[in-house]
C-alpha cells in the first residue's frame, strides 16, 4: 500500500490531523490504529462527557497549566488554541459548553457525539482508516518511508505519529535517533490511610498543600477519598512533581493548611479572639472558617479539644489547633490512577522537535503531536488541546510542503 500521509494512532490527536489534510487537499490520508477500535481514550476523557479542551484564551495563560511542554506550547499557541478548535467542532454542527470551571464538553455530555464527528468526517473525506495494524518497523527510505503494520507494508512520503504513552511507538522512534524521556505517572491521587480521615470520604475544602523537604506547593480544592486524597489540587501536586514523587517512590508527607491561604499567626489570633467571645461554648461545637462540620470535628479531635470548652483551653492547646488547621501532616503510601484516565510524564525529548511544525529535527518527513512528545497537562481539557495543536501545525507543515 503508498500513501501520501500515513497517521500512526486511531486517537484525537490522530484523527484530528488526518482529517485536516484530507479535507484541504487531493491527499491520500491512511491512518493505523493498534487496536479494534479507534478513539477510545475520547470515549473514557471527563468520565465520558469528553473534555474537549478548555476555556483559557490567552496563549501566555493557557501554557501554564502544562508542567512538561510550558515554553515550547506558547507559540503553537498563538497559531490555534482553545478557541479555534471550539470553532472547529462548530463549524461540524457540535455544540459545546462551557462550564463553571473553564471545562468545555459537547452539550450532550456524551463523549460519542465527539466520536461521531470524527468518524463522518473521515468518511466524507475519504480516511483510509485501518485497525488491528500495529506498527513494528519505520524505515525512512530516500524519498519515502516504508512502515510495517501488521501484516501489511505501507509506503508514505509523510508520517505523523500520534499513538500517545506507546512505549513499543518510542522505541521505534528511538531507533531513529530520537532521545525518549522515561515515562513516569503524571496524573494521580494520592493513598492515604491515616486514621483521622477514615470517616471523612466525600468532604471537600478549599487548601494549600505541600509536599515535606520539597518546593512543590498547589491550593484549590481536596478531596478526601475512601483511598486518600484527590482533586484538583492533589492533581496539580502529582503533575508538576511526578519525576520527584517518583524518586520518592510515593511514599512522602502531606502538609496540609485546611485555611488555605490563613497563616499560622493569624489562626492563632482568630482561636484567642473565639475564646475570649465563645468561652462557655465546647470547640467542636464552635465552627471556624466555614469548614464542612465534619472535617472541623476531626481537626478538634486531631487537637485533643473534643471535650472541652473554649473557656478552658490554654495557650498551648491554642497553638497546637492551629498547627492541626494550617499544616496537619498525612503519611502518603503509593498512589491510585485519576478516575480512568492515565496520564504520563515522558515520551520525544522536546528538544528535537521543531514547534512550528511539530516535524522531528531529526528525520525528515516525520511528525509528533499529543503525548508521544515528553508534553503533559493537569486536568481540564489541556492534554486534548496539546493534540489538537501538534495535530493541526503538522497538518499545516504538511499541506504547504
Amino acid at each position: 500500500m503508498q500513501t501520501d500521509v500515513l497517521i500512526v494512532g486511531g486517537g484525537a490527536a490522530g484523527f484530528f490531523t488526518a482529517i485536516t489534510i484530507a479535507a484541504q487537499s487531493n491527499l491520500k490520508v491512511v491512518v493505523v490504529e493498534r487496536g479494534k477500535e479507534v478513539l477510545t481514550k475520547v470515549k473514557v476523557s471527563g468520565g465520558g462527557r469528553c473534555n474537549v479542551t478548555h476555556a483559557e484564551f490567552i496563549p501566555k495563560e493557557l501554557v501554564k497549566y502544562y508542567p512538561r511542554g510550558e515554553k515550547e506550547l506558547r507559540g503553537p499557541f498563538h497559531s490555534f488554541m482553545s478557541g479555534d478548535i471550539m470553532a472547529w467542532f462548530d463549524e461540524r454542527g457540535v455544540v459545546l459548553k462551557i462550564e463553571d470551571d473553564g471545562r468545555v464538553f459537547p452539550e450532550s455530555d456524551s463523549s460519542q457525539t465527539i466520536i461521531d464527528c470524527f468518524l463522518n468526517e473521515a468518511k466524507i473525506h475519504d480516511v483510509t482508516v485501518l485497525k488491528g495494524h500495529s506498527v513494528t518497523s519505520i524505515k525512512p527510505t530516500q524519498n519515502l518511508f516504508e512502515v510495517v503494520a501488521g501484516s501489511t507494508v505501507i509506503k508514505a512520503k509523510n508520517i505523523v505519529v500520534a499513538t500517545g504513552s506507546n512505549p513499543k511507538v518510542w522505541n521505534l522512534l528511538a531507533d531513529l535517533g530520537h532521545t525518549i524521556v522515561q515515562p513516569v505517572p503524571s496524573l494521580f491521587t494520592f493513598n492515604c490511610k491515616h486514621k483521622a480521615i477514615k470517616h471523612l470520604p466525600g468532604v471537600s475544602a478549599m487548601v494549600s498543600l505541600k509536599i515535606k523537604n520539597t518546593k512543590l506547593e498547589s491550593e484549590g480544592p481536596l478531596l478526601i477519598t475512601h483511598w486518600g486524597f484527590s482533586g484538583p489540587a492533589i492533581l496539580k501536586l502529582s503533575a508538576w512533581g511526578a519525576r520527584i514523587l517518583h524518586e520518592l517512590e510515593y511514599r512522602f508527607t502531606l502538609q496540609v493548611n485546611w485555611l488555605q491561604n490563613i497563616t499560622y499567626e493569624e489562626a492563632v489570633a482568630e482561636l484567642i479572639k473565639t475564646k475570649e467571645t465563645e468561652p462557655k461554648k465546647l470547640v467542636v461545637n464552635t465552627r471556624k472558617y466555614y469548614l464542612p462540620k465534619r472535617l472541623w470535628e476531626m481537626l478538634v479531635e486531631s487537637a485533643q479539644l473534643n471535650d472541652t470548652k473554649w473557656a478552658d483551653v490554654s495557650k498551648k492547646q491554642i497553638h497546637h489547633l492551629a498547627t492541626v488547621l494550617v499544616s496537619q501532616e498525612f503519611a502518603i503510601n503509593g498512589k491510585s490512577t485519576f478516575k480512568e484516565e492515565f496520564v504520563t510524564a515522558g515520551g520525544v525529548a522536546l528538544k528535537e522537535i521543531d514547534f512550528r511544525t511539530f516535524e522531528s529535527k531529526i528525520v525528515s518527513g516525520l511528525y509528533l503531536a499529543g503525548e508521544v512528545l515528553n508534553i503533559d497537562a493537569i486536568t481540564g481539557g489541556f492534554n486534548f488541546q496539546n493534540a489538537w495543536t501538534g495535530g493541526y501545525l503538522a497538518a499545516k507543515a504538511i499541506l504547504t510542503k
